[in-house]
């Protein structure tokens, strides 16, 4: 049980995928100018990332270890995202108009965010079993949640900054995702 409390940390924290391993940037850019849309980015890429683990975990396990097709692993895993990513890009349209029309073409984006297919890989390479793979996804996903909406609530307070015009937008989103990064790196010590 500790160990799975250290594989949560850890990925919450200390190796943040978006903040200590730098994937994820174009959706947490794209989508980080409101708090709202970034929850909500945050809520679909954490079902798509916890899904996606559980999924290719156990084609890995049964199917392509048990062929010895480990060489498709991701073709395969990129195929397993692909459908989920249009599973809940179906759900939002329908269940919330407004978030769907928000995320605009990040959605799908999904599809390729490298954070989903680092994770289900990762799961893979560290030999984790069923609950450490889902206690690392859900890890990953918090994390993701909370560096895109930190990220968001600190370019609403930039909106109204006396910063350069030069410097606004996506230059101030890039500097104070480094800013975070260092920030992030406090926690290296943690577990």
């Amino acid at each position: 049980m500790d160990n799975l409390f250290g594989i949560i940390i850890g990925s919450i924290f200390v190796n943040n995928f978006v903040l200590a391993q730098f994937l994820g940037i174009c959706p947490v850019l794209g989508v980080s100018q409101k708090t709202e849309t970034a929850f909500g980015m945050g809520l679909a890429v954490t079902f798509v990332i916890t899904m996606a683990s559980v999924i290719t975990y156990f084609i890995q396990k049964l199917i392509l270890d048990t062929l010895g097709l480990q060489y498709l692993q991701t073709i395969v895993f990129i195929l397993v995202i692909a459908t989920l990513v249009q599973f809940i890009e179906m759900v939002i349209k329908k269940t919330s108009p407004n978030l769907y029309n928000a995320l605009g073409v990040y959605l799908p984006l999904i599809t390729t965010n490298c954070v989903v297919l680092g994770v289900a890989i990762l799961n893979i390479e560290a030999e984790y079993n069923l609950l450490e793979v889902i206690g690392n996804a859900l890890g990953a996903s918090i994390g993701f949640i909370i560096a895109i909406v930190l990220l968001a609530s600190i370019r609403e307070k930039l909106e109204n900054a006396p910063i350069p015009e030069a410097l606004k937008g996506v230059p101030a989103a890039l500097f104070t995702i480094g800013l975070m990064s260092i920030a992030f790196m406090g926690f290296k010590g943690l577990v």
